[in-house]
């Protein structure tokens, strides 16, 4: 049964922005692995974990850290949950697609239970 969906997009450019004229945001969004990834792929997180708060119709006050977005080795996206969103999550599968192209990166999520 679906529990959950969301989407999010997000302008590339403005998110760059964004990250150039706040110290310490990419710090406060992105884990440290996260933070290797190019502007396009962290756009395209962020999209991600704000899609996420939808599926899951969270609170405000959710930990960015608690949703990491890894790569398998076939290059799927898939989320690496800890603390309150772990809980929240309870064993439902949830699945990831992202992409970014023409300016524009976007995440949807859909939250499975069984």
């Amino acid at each position: 049964m679906i529990d959950g969906i969301g989407i999010d997009v997000v302008d590339i450019e403005r998110f760059k922005s964004s990250l150039d004229r706040t110290p310490g945001l990419v710090e406060k969004l992105f884990t440290p692995a996260e933070r290797t990834k190019p502007v396009a792929s962290l756009a395209a997180r962020f999209a991600a974990k704000e899609a996420l708060v939808k599926a899951l119709s969270a609170q405000k006050g959710l930990a960015w850290h608690d949703a990491e977005i890894l790569n398998l080795e076939n290059g799927k996206p898939v989320f690496l949950f800890r603390g309150a969103i772990a809980d929240l999550i309870d064993g439902a599968d949830v699945h990831l697609s992202l992409s970014h192209d023409a300016g524009i990166a976007s995440a949807v999520v859909i939250i499975q239970r069984r």
